[in-house]
């Protein structure tokens, strides 16, 4: 697919920047992106159907998305790359690291899964039959998952509110494709492939992924180093300062 929005800023080695499922580069990187920018030249697009960039015209596959998305990066003039992923975009990253090893040069994964399991499969059904009925329910449904429990204890009813209202503004006309497509992912013998340094970032207070999720794909990838942040499944939103120095440092590493 073709014609994905994409937002490139900043100076120094690239790095390609991959969103989750019903997210967008700026719901899901907002927060980060001025760190990183000041240390990489970040290449970023939208996902069919989120910011800017059209709906597939068909179910999304892994290995088109992450062709596609090496090709926006080669498009850009970068003939070798970093990459992040979140979330979904986690299997996306390493398909992408599998498919095009000449061009990918590391990888950091945060919040990622090999495959669901049944219990994140029922957090993700439940969201998927909302996207239905009324944007409230959904929203709300969305921050309690996305957001940590301790995050959460901490919002005011009003700032509760206010969330809810900007994830009930801000959902993607293709949030359904997204979450076909992470039902139906599975890395198991993809992630044993992945030849370049790869750093696992885990969300320690996630309540959509099942935690140890992340702990099987850093088991999973040869030599791969793994840590730790005290959040929700939204890391943006709750540690953004640590996510950024996780990934710059250990990219700098490299």
């Amino acid at each position: 697919m073709t014609g994905l929005s994409t937002l490139i800023r900043g100076t120094g080695p690239a790095l390609l920047l991959v969103h989750g499922a019903g997210g967008s580069v700026q719901a899901n990187y907002g927060p980060v992106l001025a760190p990183l920018t000041q240390r990489f030249t970040v290449v970023a697009p939208d996902l069919p159907g989120s910011g800017a960039s059209p709906n597939a015209a068909g179910p999304l596959e892994l290995e088109a998305l992450a062709d596609d998305l090496v090709a926006v990066a080669t498009g850009a003039g970068h003939e070798s790359f970093f990459v992040a992923g979140y979330s979904m975009g986690c299997a996306v990253a390493v398909t992408a690291a599998v498919r095009h090893p000449e061009r990918v040069r590391g990888l950091v994964l945060s919040a990622p899964f090999a495959r669901i399991d049944a219990a994140t499969r029922a957090r993700v059904d439940r969201w998927e039959s909302l996207l239905a009925g009324p944007r409230e329910p959904l929203a709300r449904y969305v921050l309690s998952v996305m957001c940590g429990e301790q995050y959460l204890s901490r919002l005011s009813p009003a700032q509760a509110d206010g969330l809810v209202e900007l994830i009930g503004a801000s959902v993607p006309p293709g949030a359904r494709a997204h979450l076909d497509l992470l039902t139906r992912i599975d890395l198991t013998d993809v992630l044993p492939r992945v030849t370049v340094p790869t750093l696992v970032i885990g969300a320690s207070g996630d309540r959509l992924l099942s935690h140890d999720l992340g702990k099987q794909v850093a088991d999973l990838v040869h030599g791969a180093e793994y840590a730790d942040i005290a959040c929700g499944h939204a890391i943006a939103l709750e540690s953004a300062a640590p996510w950024a120095r996780l990934v710059t440092d250990f990219l700098a590493s490299v």
